[in-house]
């Protein structure tokens, strides 16, 4: 009797502990972005998302950021990363960042809008909400493109009903000493100000959990 009293609670124990470690696991914010989210030229550490995780142990410390930026990265790059990204972090916010490389490369705009929109989808059916941030590039592919590129985050925004940030680099790209010497990638001065960027449209949705529509 004695034997099977202890096989009970044994297994009790073990059904258990699953439920114990889900309900311990923290929520995740997840940034997917290019060079500009991955710190290219600067510390690791001072990147706006190293910022924005210190922000977050302040403002709410049970996030853990996942940075999974990488520098060249496209919209099809980061889609095709995507999946498996989700999968492995679960994350309750996924930050899209991606779009420069494909304007800097000439990448159809068909292409990049449906690579973002098919993140956007991704995301949204693992259970995250979604933050889309824009960027814009030089006119070097014509004032169209130029103009259509820019065009899209915001009709995706309006479209998912996202929070949107229209563009990272928002006091950054044209003030002097923000820039590094290729005049691409912001410097380290800079990184506090795409924080704010990003974190004046995060704080609200983020401290502030709603479902997705």
């Amino acid at each position: 009797m004695l034997r099977r009293f202890s096989i009970l609670i044994l297994l009790c124990g073990l059904w258990w502990i699953p439920i114990s470690s889900a309900a311990d696991e923290p929520p995740r914010l997840l940034v997917v972005g290019d060079s500009l989210s991955a710190a290219f030229g600067i510390p690791l550490e001072q990147g706006w998302v190293a910022l924005l995780a210190e922000r977050l142990q302040i403002k709410n410390p049970a996030y853990q950021v996942i940075n999974a930026s990488i520098s060249g990265e496209t919209t099809m790059g980061g889609l095709t990363r995507l999946p498996a990204l989700l999968e492995r972090h679960e994350p309750e916010w996924v930050i899209i960042s991606l779009g420069g490389n494909d304007g800097l490369r000439g990448i159809a705009l068909s292409e990049m809008r449906g690579n973002l929109q098919r993140m956007i989808h991704l995301s949204r059916d693992g259970g995250a909400q979604v933050l889309l941030v824009g960027i814009q590039i030089p006119p070097s592919l014509g004032r169209q493109y130029t103009q259509r590129f820019h065009q899209i985050y915001h009709e995706l925004a309006e479209e998912y009903a996202l929070p949107l940030v229209p563009f990272l680099l928002e006091d950054v790209a044209l003030v002097d000493g923000m820039m590094q010497a290729d005049g691409i990638h912001p410097t380290a001065a800079a990184q506090p100000i795409m924080l704010e960027n990003v974190w004046s449209v995060l704080a609200k949705p983020l401290l502030v959990p709603a479902t997705n529509p």
